[in-house]
């Protein structure tokens, strides 16, 4: 008889993974939809290449003030009430975009969009980690962060055609595309209140043997993990966090600079919008798979930092290769393999925080490396679009998200030697199987 430990964990794979996953994969859409619909709006609202980019942007400032005070909220009032609450703000800010009429009223609904949605990302990987054991933490993180690509294969070509729908019932192209993208969210904000538990303990769908499993394992990680002091406030100082911080900026400021801008440097290929939409598809299509395979190679080898530099190595030389390219179809090539490099590595990085913190600390810390690493998802864009409005070409941008790539490899490193050979998966199994520690390297 199957041990009721892969029981548990094939239960919140289906029960409570698919569900945050789907709400991942229409808040990444409803943060980069900006992307698809600057092929309309940039020339309708006046907007400069760097008056874009520093606009797309400015939602991770919004983003970054709200993050932590966010994620707290979301300990005090339960992440089901908390997660349906960002949810519809953020679903009700989507859709009023499409109202703006110059470029300040769109730095104003971008930094909105962002105070909105913070919380969610690290909220939803808080929550995940009370509910799945360490050890198979990243496989769980891997198939939720697959929202990320696969909301560009499903998004890009829907926007795609909501772009061209340009003129249906007096509407702008671009004005569709946050209308019908901002309407899922508010859908969802209701499935969550209704469908997601608040804790194991109020799971109706586990066993009562099950949810006691459950329970007693995660408590028992929860007090093996390393001593943490004071206030959850207090560990916002704490070094390990302000490193991580540091090392994962590099993620989002690749990622969001290559999501944003992807579908003008695919425009260079003079196809219409829907095309453009289902070219810009292909390299998350190819993420997609790296995002499912490459986090259990990683953890059958057990050398994670490894793991996370030869991602960042392999997306570094993706974006090299775009920029030197001029042949489209070896752009996209390379570009496909920049975004299996930037994407397959996360949820390896995000294994290592969740194993480190816990508790009220978890939620803080978590908040707090999401958030200012995020502000590389202002970075990332501007210095794009200014680059690309001072050199009126992509490929110096393109050399400079693959530096950042590189930085990332390098942190890897130095990581490994900050973490002494990585953090100790330290729950010990109840139940019939034996006690087991899991030691990273």
């Amino acid at each position: 008889m199957e041990h009721v430990e892969h029981i548990v964990v094939r239960k919140v794979m289906w029960r409570v993974a698919p569900l945050l996953t789907l709400c991942y994969l229409i808040s990444f859409i409803d943060k980069t939809n900006i992307g698809v619909a600057q092929l309309g709006m940039q020339k309708d609202l006046g907007l400069s290449d760097a008056a874009f980019g520093f606009g797309a942007g400015i939602f991770f400032v919004g983003y970054f003030l709200l993050e932590v005070p966010s994620n707290l909220a979301l300990v005090r009032f339960g992440a089901r009430r908390w997660i349906a609450r960002i949810m519809v703000t953020w679903g009700v800010v989507v859709v009023l975009t499409a109202l703006v009429q110059g470029e300040t009223s769109f730095n104003i609904m971008r930094f909105l969009l962002g105070a909105a949605e913070a919380g969610f990302y690290p909220g939803a990987l808080y929550f995940l980690a009370q509910w799945v054991p360490g050890e198979h933490r990243g496989k769980v993180i891997g198939l939720f962060l697959l929202a990320n690509p696969v909301s560009t294969v499903i998004g890009a070509p829907l926007m795609g055609v909501l772009l061209d729908m340009h003129g249906f019932l007096g509407i702008d192209g671009w004005q569709w595309v946050f209308v019908i993208t901002g309407l899922p969210a508010l859908v969802m904000a209701v499935v969550v209140l209704v469908a997601l538990p608040d804790s194991p303990a109020k799971a109706a769908w586990l066993t009562e043997p099950e949810r006691q499993w459950l329970i007693e394992k995660m408590a028992a990680e929860r007090a093996a993990a390393p001593a943490t002091h004071g206030s959850a406030w207090r560990t916002l100082l704490d070094k390990r966090v302000l490193f991580l911080c540091l090392w994962f900026a590099a993620f989002p400021t690749a990622a969001y600079g290559l999501c944003l801008w992807l579908p003008t440097l695919i425009a260079e290929f003079d196809v219409s919008a829907t095309v453009n939409g289902w070219l810009n598809a292909i390299p998350f299509f190819f993420a997609a798979v790296a995002l499912y395979v490459w986090p259990r190679v990683a953890a059958r080898s057990g050398n994670s930092y490894r793991q996370i530099a030869g991602c960042t190595l392999l997306g570094a030389v993706g974006l090299a290769g775009a920029a030197v390219s001029g042949n489209p179809v070896a752009q996209l090539g390379f570009i496909s393999l920049a975004a299996v490099g930037m994407f397959a590595g996360q949820p390896i990085f995000w294994s290592i925080p969740s194993r480190l913190l816990v508790g009220a600390q978890a939620a803080a810390g978590l908040a707090l490396i999401n958030s200012v690493g995020n502000l590389g998802g202002f970075v990332g864009p501007y210095v794009v679009g200014a680059i690309k409005g001072a050199t009126g070409s992509l490929s110096a941008s393109m050399l400079f998200l693959a530096a950042v790539m590189v930085f990332a490899a390098v942190m890897a490193g130095v990581a490994r030697k900050v973490f002494g050979g990585g953090p100790a998966a330290p729950a010990a199994r109840t139940g019939n199987t034996p006690a087991r520690t899991a030691q990273e390297s």
